[in-house]
């Protein structure tokens, strides 16, 4: 697996380089978002771990391009920890962050995490009303319309449709999911939620994901208003 570190502190990029490598992971680096970009170009890497606060293009507007181009898993690196600033992060695409300062066993991890749902398997078709889910290619269509959805994206939307029409609580799609405790910050659900809701009801597709108040959500078949 290759990761592409990309952070404008030499420490920090000696240390994921040597940790990372020692795990027996391949390792390119970038000190600036333009590097980046290029080396992404050239040979895209299997995950990149990124630094929010870069010199020239910032790490935010260097998520939107890889994600604008793959579904690289990006695992951001911030020194601001507030809902509002991680919420930002997410929406520029990334899957996962990360605040400084952060115990190298934490990063690593995240990365075996975001890493795991990258790896190909042997493939099951999952369907729901007009949903098909397929756990092998990762392709998700509504009817006949492909639906392209980052690592995180699909293994939530997995996490439902393996379990239609139950309301499964926040405390259960973070343990599912996430794989790991966030501190009660339930904005971090709510925001993929609204990634999946979008792209799911393109076309004014009837809603699939439907809110059960003060408890979570449920996969569930679209409401007739007829």
């Amino acid at each position: 697996m290759r990761i592409l570190v990309v952070d404008d502190d030499p420490e920090i990029l000696s240390l994921l380089r040597r940790g990372l490598a020692y795990e027996g992971y391949t390792v390119e680096t970038a000190a600036d978002g333009e590097s980046a970009l290029v080396k992404a170009r050239e040979q895209e890497p299997d995950l990149v771990i990124l630094d929010i606060m870069l010199p020239g293009i910032d790490g935010i507007e260097v998520s939107r391009r890889l994600r604008a181009a793959s579904n690289v898993p990006i695992l951001l690196l911030t020194a601001k920890g507030t809902v509002a600033d991680k919420v930002t992060g997410l929406e520029s695409g990334a899957d996962d962050y990360l605040v400084k300062p952060f115990a190298f066993d934490e990063l690593l991890a995240r990365v075996k995490a975001l890493l795991r749902r990258r790896e190909p398997r042997e493939g099951e078709v999952l369907r729901f009303a007009d949903l098909t889910l397929n756990t092998g290619t990762h392709e998700v269509r509504r009817g006949n319309e492909l639906i392209p959805l980052t690592a995180q994206e699909f293994s939530l939307l997995e996490l439902f449709i393996r379990n239609p029409r139950q309301v499964l609580t926040r405390e259960r799609i973070y343990e599912r999911v996430w794989g790991y405790d966030f501190a009660g910050e339930s904005n971090v659900i709510e925001v993929y939620i609204r990634y999946l809701r979008t792209k799911l009801e393109a076309g004014d597709r009837p809603r699939l994901i439907h809110t059960v108040r003060g408890v979570g959500y449920a996969l569930k078949e679209p409401v007739d208003d007829n």
